[in-house]
C-alpha cells in the first residue's frame, strides 16, 4: 500500500479546500474573540447574563431546527411563529397548572410542526411552501383568537424559570438539557441515524426501506417540542406573550445551525455544532449591542456571516 504523504494529499486536491475552510473559520473564530474580549463592559456579570439569555431561548429553536436540516429539508419558517404561538398558549393555560400548561404547550408545537413533517415526508411537498402555508395558518388563528392583544398569565408558578443553579439561569439549563437530548437521539438512537441517512439521499433510504415519512415527521417533531420550549421560557422570562415574541428566531436559529458546521443540503451535522453556531451568534450580538449597533445592523452583519458559511460548505462540497 502506498504511503500518502501530505503533499501527496495536497495534491490530489480533495481535502484543500477543507483546508481553506477549516482555516477561515478559526481566523474568523480568533477575529471575534478578539473583538468580544476587546469590547467595553463584555467581561461583566450583566453582560454574561445577557449572552446566557440570549443563547437560551435562540437556542432552543436552532436545536430544533437542526433536525429539520439534517433531513435535507432546510428550514422551517413557522418556527418563529410556533414559538409565539406556544407561548401564548402556556400563559393561557396556566389557570390549570404549571404542569398542564407546559404539556399543552409542547402538544400544541409537537401537532403542529408534526403535521409540517408529515406533509412534507409522505406527500413530497416542498419545506418552505409547506411551512409559508402553517405560518399563515399560526398567525391568522393567533390574530382571530386573541384578537391582535397581549396574552398574560392566568395563574401562578412562573417563578420557578427565574431561579437560577449554580450560578446559571434555569432557562440556560433547558437550553444545555435540549442539546444533550438532541445529541443523544443523534448519536445512539436508531432513528437519529436515519434521519442522517435520509438527508445524505432519500432515494437511497428509500430504496433501503427506510420510512422516509416517520423519519421526516419525528424530525419535524423534535423541532415543534424544542420550539414550544423556547416560547415556554420567553413567557415566564416576559410575564406576558402576543405573536411578535418569536419574530426572527427561525431566521437566527438557521443562521446559528449552518455557521455550527451543519451541511445545508442535509446528511451531516449535531446538536453540539449547533451549540458552537449558537454561541458564534449570541456573542456576535451582543458585542454589537454593546458598541451600541443597531437591531437592524445586527441582521445584516448576521446574514452576511450565513452567506460566508454557505459559500465556505458549496467550496467544501465541491471539491
Amino acid at each position: 500500500m502506498t504511503e500518502l504523504t501530505f503533499p501527496a494529499v495536497l495534491r490530489r486536491g480533495l481535502p484543500r479546500a477543507r483546508y481553506i475552510a477549516l482555516a477561515v473559520r478559526l481566523a474568523a473564530a480568533a477575529a471575534i474573540a478578539i473583538y468580544a474580549l476587546t469590547t467595553p463592559g463584555f467581561l461583566t456579570l450583566l453582560s454574561a447574563n445577557a449572552l446566557f439569555t440570549a443563547i437560551s431561548f435562540v437556542g432552543c429553536v436552532a436545536v430544533g431546527m437542526t433536525f429539520i436540516t439534517l433531513t435535507g429539508n432546510i428550514m422551517s419558517l413557522a418556527i418563529g411563529a410556533t414559538v409565539s404561538a406556544s407561548a401564548l398558549i402556556f400563559l393561557a393555560c396556566l389557570s390549570l397548572g404549571i404542569l398542564p400548561a407546559i404539556l399543552v404547550a409542547l402538544l400544541f408545537g409537537v401537532v403542529i410542526t408534526g403535521a409540517q413533517g408529515f406533509l412534507v415526508g409522505h406527500l413530497r411537498a416542498n419545506p418552505i411552501l409547506v411551512s409559508v402555508a402553517a405560518l399563515s395558518l399560526l398567525l391568522g388563528g393567533a390574530a382571530f383568537v386573541t384578537g391582535g392583544h397581549h396574552i398574560y398569565p392566568s395563574g401562578a408558578g412562573l417563578e420557578i424559570f427565574k431561579d437560577r443553579f449554580a450560578g446559571i439561569p434555569i432557562d440556560a439549563w433547558c437550553f444545555f438539557t435540549t442539546v444533550a437530548v438532541g445529541q443523544f437521539i443523534l448519536s445512539w438512537t436508531r432513528i437519529g441515524r436515519l434521519m442522517t441517512m435520509v438527508g445524505s439521499n432519500v432515494r437511497a433510504a428509500t430504496a433501503a426501506g427506510v420510512s422516509t415519512t416517520a423519519t421526516v415527521t419525528a424530525a419535524y417533531v423534535i423541532a415543534g417540542a424544542c420550539a414550544s420550549i423556547s416560547g415556554i421560557l420567553l413567557a415566564a422570562r416576559y410575564g406576558s406573550g402576543d405573536m411578535e415574541i418569536g419574530v426572527g428566531y427561525d431566521y437566527t436559529a438557521i443562521a446559528a445551525v449552518l455557521v455550527g458546521g451543519t451541511g445545508i443540503a442535509g446528511g451531516s451535522g449535531s446538536t453540539l455544532r449547533t451549540l458552537v453556531g449558537v454561541i458564534v451568534i449570541s456573542v456576535i450580538e451582543v458585542v454589537l449591542l454593546l458598541r451600541g449597533f443597531s437591531e437592524q445592523l445586527q441582521y445584516l452583519i448576521t446574514g452576511l456571516l450565513v452567506l460566508c458559511v454557505i459559500m465556505l460548505h458549496t467550496l467544501g462540497e465541491r471539491r
